[in-house]
């Protein structure tokens, strides 16, 4: 029987190892051994922990399940186990112990079947995945609006002033766990309420299908049903004009039935160029809020509570090392802690600074966050042959004003300075002000090629 499972499993790396790269594979797959198969259909393995487990899950569970029921049938369901001390013998046989299963992964789909069905509320499927809190999603200056608003909304859903709430904001920010959070606090203070969480491109698939089929009635009568609708990547509805207008209608009839609506994308509405106009305005009813790059209190916060979840230790000086140098989303301080530990255990070594480096070198520029706010303006002023003493005066001479607003939207973009802060430094300016540059030099980017070369330019002067 173990040799039979061991060359089901051989015959699933020959496929995945065709389709990644080696250096994955070699971490991620080669250490997983094939326990089990029974009759039930259920294919046990074994992974190093549970962290690594989690990974798998996480990151390749759209590769391996497909290929596991490619191999063993479309009836297949994947079982984890992690494995212990006594589970292998030195030639690599298995124990006959029998280990209770740590996860048992349900097949993948492609699509939902019987979206459309109609089930009582204790069968209802609100596809939220429960990991994803307000207790692991930690507040800091980049997210305190739209953490209280989520929060108001899952106290009150579909009765607050912001609904619709749009929230915007680049990759790896939080966006998606929010809509989870939001929709798992609803659950457990409203049971009866049926919660529904969907990305855009599901929507849209599902509607084609629906076209396809001919039952769009149905599929407007069942969205017409939910009680809180949360939305992710709108953005995906660009150009997309059938799906808009379904959506449009669908967006009217649960509005004006307060039902709570919760949308994100990764940008704001105003940038959602090929938008419906009528669609367009609607997004804006509510509360629109951004999610920014963490700071440094906030990234500390999420690098200790991964820390603690996948137990992984790391030195005083790794840990600030860290904090201090990858600024840019969540995704990436996860990212940077899942690669050191996957190297710590592939290579058997203890994770410290020289490790670090090299993996954090890997994600991001290290030179980049060495700018500081002092810096730019003098790099701004130089490229401009202006005195550094112009852009503290009120002058509103275009030259220098345009000066002033670049190195405003410079010391957002390369320092964890707050808007506040930034204006207090430059020209003595108001949260407002700065917030003005900040969109003035983006559009102009955005528009003027010719302008969009000098920021590249003074970049990098900042980088050199």
């Amino acid at each position: 029987m173990q040799s039979d499972c061991k060359i089901l499993w051989n015959k699933c790396l020959e496929i995945i190892r065709d389709i990644l790269p080696e250096e994955q594979f070699n971490t991620w797959f080669r250490p997983i051994i094939p326990y089990s198969f029974n009759e039930k259909k259920e294919f046990r393995i074994l992974v190093p922990s549970n962290f690594f487990g989690e990974y798998i899950e996480a990151n390749f569970q759209n590769l391996l399940m497909p290929v596991v029921q490619r191999v063993m049938g479309p009836e297949v369901s994947l079982i984890y186990r992690v494995a212990t001390y006594g589970d292998v013998t030195d030639e690599g046989a298995m124990m006959d112990c029998h280990p209770e299963p740590a996860v048992k992964s349900a097949p993948v789909r492609t699509s939902v079947p019987g979206l459309f069905d109609q089930r009582a509320p204790q069968d209802w499927n609100s596809y939220l995945n429960p990991k994803y809190s307000f207790e692991n999603y930690f507040e800091g200056e980049s997210n305190k609006l739209v953490r209280s608003a989520s929060e108001a909304i899952a106290q009150n859903p579909g009765k607050t002033a912001f609904n619709p709430m749009f929230i915007f904001g680049a990759s790896g920010v939080g966006k998606t766990h929010l809509c989870h959070a939001i929709g798992n606090r609803i659950q457990q203070l409203h049971p009866g309420k049926k919660v529904l969480y969907v990305s855009a491109h599901l929507f849209s698939t599902q509607f084609t299908d629906a076209v396809r089929k001919n039952n769009v009635n149905d599929f407007l009568y069942f969205y017409q049903g939910v009680d809180v609708l949360l939305l992710d990547d709108v953005q995906e509805f660009i150009g997309k004009d059938k799906t808009q207008n379904t959506f449009f209608h669908i967006f009217n009839h649960l509005h004006m039935l307060n039902k709570q609506l919760v949308l994100t994308s990764d940008k704001p509405p105003v940038e959602l160029q090929g938008m419906e106009e009528r669609l367009f305005t609607r997004l804006k009813w509510g509360l629109t809020a951004e999610l920014s790059r963490p700071d440094l209190d906030l990234r500390k916060k999420i690098l200790k509570n991964k820390m603690t979840h996948d137990g992984i230790v790391i030195p005083d000086d790794v840990f600030n090392f860290i904090a201090n140098n990858v600024t840019e989303n969540v995704r990436d301080l996860e990212g940077i802690l899942v690669s050191l530990m996957a190297n710590s255990l592939v290579n058997n070594k203890e994770i410290d600074m020289s490790l670090t480096k090299r993996v954090v070198s890997l994600s991001v520029r290290l030179e980049k966050k060495q700018i500081s706010v002092q810096s730019i303006q003098e790099t701004v002023c130089k490229y401009f042959n202006l005195e550094l003493s112009a852009i503290q005066t009120n002058s509103r001479k275009r030259e220098i004003v345009q000066a002033r607003q670049i190195t405003m939207y410079l010391a957002k973009k390369y320092t964890d300075c707050s808007f506040s802060h930034i204006g207090k430094i430059v020209g003595k300016k108001d949260h407002a002000t700065v917030l003005h540059a900040c969109k003035t030099i983006k559009d102009q980017i955005d528009t003027n090629k010719s302008f969009r070369t000098s920021v590249e330019e003074i970049e990098s002067l900042l980088k050199s």
